[in-house]
């Protein structure tokens, strides 16, 4: 709460060069926490409806135990979808039983709710204590999408594991796929903590909210060789053969790679090779496929509320 605020003016701005032609399916606003700005959350979410962009929040539900103010009831409103952070931390400073009961509202109301879960391992018995009480008290209406803490970003304070050395092989980076706008209004091509929390390395750099247009930025997010680079092999394998080697953690080698320029120049030359596209392309395709639940029930929890009840 005591943060440094940012004019609303460049996030408006940017939102406002959406157009039907040419916008973002999802605006996904998320934090720190959106709705400590409910005002700005409201017109950001209006004005993206109105060239056909849904937008979905994440929120750590910091007012569910006494309830909205009317600005937040407001916000809460103007989104297509609420998210609600359920973890260990966020029940230390907000009781699961208020968080719960919100969204219930919400699922009353015809609202659109999911939970984001995070655990600590795959048999946490947390696990399966939360979801028993999302399942109970939703009655099975709201999707649950589990994340594992690990040593990246935030959790490297709290995760009890090693960082690993990042693989020189290809490991394709499923992170800069989606231009985010940091909380000064930079843009970047990632949504690691480490580059939001900057200053992120000028190959992830993307532009301003307050200079530079939605379809500029869309244009570098498709054409910058680094970025595609990224992509399709990954920060370790760019390190290894391109220059700067790789780094203690994946995300650690990648916010690396501006330090020699020459790097980019070696990166840009490759990508111009002949059936890099087509690569490209496969690496896009294979990447949904790569993704393996920890657990089988993990991905029947992503589809309660979308299907009846058994």
């Amino acid at each position: 709460m005591r943060a440094e605020q940012h004019s609303a003016e460049p996030f408006l701005r940017l939102v406002e060069s959406f157009t039907p032609e040419s916008r973002p399916d999802v605006m996904w606003l998320t934090g720190g926490e959106p709705l400590v700005r409910p005002r700005l959350v409201t017109q950001l979410a209006g004005r993206a409806r109105e060239a056909g962009t849904t937008t979905a929040l994440l929120s750590g539900m910091w007012f569910a135990e006494r309830g909205p103010s009317d600005s937040v009831a407001r916000a809460l409103r103007a989104v297509d979808h609420v998210s609600a952070s359920i973890d260990r931390f966020h029940e230390a400073e907000v009781p699961r039983a208020a968080v719960l009961a919100q969204l219930r509202d919400l699922l009353d109301e015809g609202r659109s709710v999911s939970v984001h879960l995070v655990v600590d391992r795959p048999g946490d018995p947390y696990l399966g204590e939360a979801v028993g009480d999302i399942r109970t008290v939703l009655d099975d209406r709201c999707p649950v999408h589990v994340s594992v803490l690990a040593p990246v970003g935030r959790g490297g304070d709290i995760a009890q594991a090693a960082l690993a050395r990042a693989s020189t092989g290809a490991d394709p980076c499923e992170l800069a796929s989606w231009p985010v706008v940091v909380y000064d209004g930079t843009v970047i091509a990632c949504c690691s903590q480490l580059a939001v929390d900057g200053p992120a390395p000028e190959h992830l750099r993307l532009g301003h909210a307050a200079a530079d247009t939605w379809e500029v930025i869309r244009y570098r997010a498709l054409t910058s060789p680094t970025v595609r680079a990224l992509r399709t092999y990954g920060p370790g394998w760019i390190a290894d053969r391109h220059g700067g080697g790789a780094c203690d953690g994946y995300c650690e080698t990648c916010m690396s790679l501006s330090n020699d320029p020459a790097v980019s120049v070696r990166v840009g030359a490759h990508m111009q090779r002949p059936g890099i596209d087509l690569l490209e392309r496969h690496a896009a395709a294979a990447m949904p496929e790569a993704r393996q639940w920890v657990d089988p029930p993990f991905g029947e929890l992503l589809e309660l509320g979308r299907r009846p009840a058994a």
